[in-house]
């Protein structure tokens, strides 16, 4: 028992680390629900039940899904902005032509 504890210790620090370091946003939530459910389980070894339930249902619920609506959402208003840019770019160089052209 107390190796499993070892382990699940451990792998909550590489979750922990993995979550700040890596470069996509998706990869960090899900390493971040991981950390959550890990989290949840080492609260139930330690006999804290209802802190194991808290965790998981907030930790690794409630929270992930807000984390990839934000993400969702955020996805959304850059593919807009750069709908929107080469939208304002294609008009410049269609003036650009059209002067060249009179």
């Amino acid at each position: 028992m107390k190796l499993f504890i070892i382990i699940l210790a451990l792998f909550l620090i590489v979750c922990a680390i993995a979550t700040c370091l890596h470069r996509t946003l998706l990869t960090s939530i899900i390493i971040f629900m991981a950390y959550s459910t890990i989290m949840s389980i080492i609260w139930a070894l330690l006999e804290s039940p209802d802190l194991a339930i808290t965790e998981a249902a907030v930790g690794a619920g409630v929270t992930s899904i807000l984390f990839f609506v934000t993400l969702k959402k955020i996805r959304a208003v850059e593919t807009t902005e750069i709908r929107a840019g080469s939208a304002e770019e294609s008009a410049a160089m269609a003036e650009g032509i059209g002067a060249e052209n009179e």
